[in-house]
């Protein structure tokens, strides 16, 4: 159904939640009761699967009240609760309680589903330290004395290595652990998730101390990066015993390290957080990270320990086509929307590019570089990272030699910020009329032109682009110097660059992997730093003002502007960078870069956004996503790889990706776009009513 398009199952999601019940101790009743009440709110917001808190259903601070015989069989009655009414519930529960196991005591995680129980995961690591006495009620897992036992009327597995596989929905194999076993060294997370969990559950209680809630978020935020998972965290909250200790009710969900959902600590009622979980993300970074494998088969007998509890939830979780992603998708993925991680990122790129032509000068022994400067973007950005370096190089600016050259669509506009801004900068300005030595070209070629027809195809571009290029080549020779390029990672990957003797060819790159909305939020960090002065900030304001054009095509008689718009004929930047980040960083399909597109640009004025800076003037209807994205699937993949194949060296500045053969683009330059264009298919033309 075309509706399952705007569904998050369909495009490698899920929808996960962490619970935090209002408790009482040693009340499973009142204890089951909220957790019922949590389980059916989760099921109402879609989710597939919801975590509970450590010992749950008893209250984690019942103390020597464990060995209770009444409150473990009223323990057991409330399960049995759980249990029936997750009959129907379209989702899977994991909940905490003591079990009796043989003759010992266990601190179990219970996943549960359909009216059934799926299996039972005791505590591996009992904490016997400060306020900490589990070790006194509680056995660990390794002394379980069978794999299996019978708990309300049901023979299911038992023990730490069980991992919960859930049809229907891909990639969702969930593995439980405890409060404590994600504090040791190594957690049985780590092994759950070589053996193919990519959500991870903690179980946890966990008291609250000064500092500890930033302790907390590293832990998670690290095992989940590490094990390139989803990791889920509860803890217990308003209820729990106030002898000796406090209870904040921290919940957070981590995915890879990226924080997507926290709870507000200290609630007084039951509350309850929702993370989306690109589970194919984690799938393909897995598959990317080769060294995973590694892990994998270095393991190889812990991960044969694990079993696999495959089971079906009664019910499509969210019980419709439509469910909209809950998750915040950054509209540029390139550039943070946080203001503050947003200039850290700037710095770091820029002194990333700088160090690298500072390392190339020195290595090659040159003390000259020779760039053409346009008045764009792409070029003011490269002239500053040039200046930086010879700053670095303790070089005066002026070995910098400059060429502004105009052609025959050259405005005014793009000339006059091309001479300021090289006065800004203070270094060596140049001058070339390139039309004349065009026009002999031309005459060579018997190209129209020369004989007084406007004809302005491919050829007269190109050889307008390639004059620049021969310029600054034999400049280079003459100066002994090296030619620095000035194109960017989006026209690479949309083949927006004239071939060879063109602005395709430099010495080295500075901007080789630095995408468009990237480098206009550069030009912009370093305008308001000042470090050009006023005068260099507002060139640089202006710059960031001129709509793209290669200014290769004249436009009308008495207008001062070519008949060249760059995002007209290729589609707008900031849909082009978001396409290129999902297909090159994880190779996405085109209807899930879609999808993620959709959600990023739907229903979101500008205000709506951190700040205005970073907030796109433009809303993009489905169509129009489908349109550009149509436009980059058939250039990058079908015409455009053999420009890639033979690009100059050119540092990469972010895991974003890069499109060097030698680094992290290997592709062949002959290949066919007909699968991603028939996954074009799958898009509707029109958003969900």
């Amino acid at each position: 159904m075309q509706n399952d398009f705007f569904n998050l199952y369909s495009h490698g999601f899920a929808r996960v939640a962490v619970a935090t019940p209002r408790c009482k101790i040693a009340d499973p009743v009142f204890n089951a009761a909220q957790t019922i009440a949590l389980a059916e709110a989760a099921a109402q917001q879609g989710a597939a699967l919801v975590a509970f808190p450590e010992l749950g259903l008893s209250a984690y601070s019942c103390d020597d009240l464990f060995h209770q015989a009444a409150l473990l069989d009223a323990c057991e009655a409330g399960l049995r609760t759980v249990v029936e009414a997750s009959a129907q519930l379209p989702l899977a529960l994991v909940v905490g309680l003591p079990l009796r196991v043989g003759h010992q005591l266990f601190n179990c995680g219970v996943a549960v589903a359909g009216g059934k129980i799926l299996g039972v995961v005791p505590k591996s690591y009992l904490p016997n330290y400060g306020e900490f006495y589990e070790a006194r009620q509680f056995s660990a897992a390794d002394s379980a004395p069978c794999g299996q036992i019978d708990l309300l009327g049901q023979s299911v597995p038992f023990g730490a290595g069980l991992l919960f596989e859930v049809e229907g929905v891909a990639l969702l194999r969930f593995h439980v652990e405890i409060c404590e076993d994600v504090w040791v060294p190594i957690p049985p997370s780590s092994f759950a998730a070589l053996a193919g969990a990519t959500v991870l559950v903690n179980l946890s209680a966990s008291n609250v101390l000064v500092g500890k809630s930033g302790y907390r978020h590293q832990l998670v935020s690290q095992q989940s990066a590490r094990c390139l998972a989803a990791y889920l965290y509860t803890s217990a909250g308003r209820g729990e015993s106030s002898t000796d200790m406090a209870w904040d009710g921290q919940t957070l969900i981590y995915e890879k390290g990226d924080l997507l959902a926290e709870a507000e600590r200290f609630q007084d009622d039951s509350h309850i957080i929702y993370g989306d979980v690109d589970l194919e993300r984690l799938s393909r970074e897995r598959m990317h990270t080769t060294t995973f494998a590694q892990q994998v088969r270095h393991h190889a007998q812990q991960v044969a320990a694990f079993r696999v509890v495959r089971f079906a939830l009664p019910g499509a979780p969210g019980g419709g086509n439509t469910l909209a992603l809950g998750r915040a998708v950054e509209r540029f993925p390139y550039v943070p929307s946080d203001p503050q991680r947003r200039d850290e990122r700037c710095t770091e790129v820029y002194h990333i590019q700088v160090q690298a032509l500072v390392q190339r000068l020195s290595q090659s022994g040159m003390k000259k570089v020779i760039i053409g400067v346009s008045g764009g973007l792409d070029s003011t950005h490269a002239l500053l990272v040039c200046a930086k370096a010879m700053d670095r190089l303790k070089l005066p600016r002026t070995n910098i030699l400059a060429y502004t050259m105009p052609g025959f669509a050259t405005s005014e506009r793009t000339l006059r910020q091309a001479r300021a801004l090289m006065e800004a900068v203070g270094c060596e300005a140049h001058e070339i009329d390139i039309r004349p030595s065009c026009i002999q070209m031309l005459k060579d070629l018997g190209h129209p032109y020369a004989q007084g027809q406007e004809t302005y195809d491919i050829t007269f571009e190109n050889v307008q682009a390639g004059e620049r290029t021969s310029h600054l080549f034999r400049l280079a020779n003459f100066h002994n110097g090296i030619v620095i390029g000035t194109g960017d990672l989006s026209e690479l990957a949309l083949g927006w660059c004239t071939y060879g003797v063109g602005d395709h060819m430099s010495h080295y790159n500075v901007n080789a992997s630095v995408p468009k909305t990237l480098i206009s939020h550069l030009v912009r960090w370093v305008a308001e730093s000042g470090v050009i002065g006023t005068s260099g900030s507002d060139v640089l304001l202006q710059v960031l003002a001129t709509e793209i054009s290669p200014e290769l095509v004249p436009g009308k008689a008495g207008e001062d502007k070519p008949a060249q718009s760059t995002e007209s004929s290729i589609g707008p930047y900031e849909l082009q960078d978001f396409n290129l980040y999902y297909i090159l960083r994880y190779g996405f399909a085109p209807s899930k870069v879609a999808f993620l597109a959709w959600s990023a640009w739907k229903d979101r004025e500008q205000g709506a956004w951190p700040d205005a800076l970073h907030a796109s003037r433009n809303q993009y209807a489905l169509a129009d996503i489908k349109k550009h994205l149509a436009t980059f699937v058939y250039r990058f993949f079908k015409i455009s790889q053999f420009k890639r194949s033979c690009v100059p060296n050119g540092p990469k500045v972010g895991n974003g990706g890069s499109l060097s053969p030698r680094g992290d683009w290997r592709a062949p330059s002959d290949a066919e776009a007909v699968v991603w264009q028939a996954d074009l298919d799958r898009i509707p033309d029109e958003a969900a009513k």
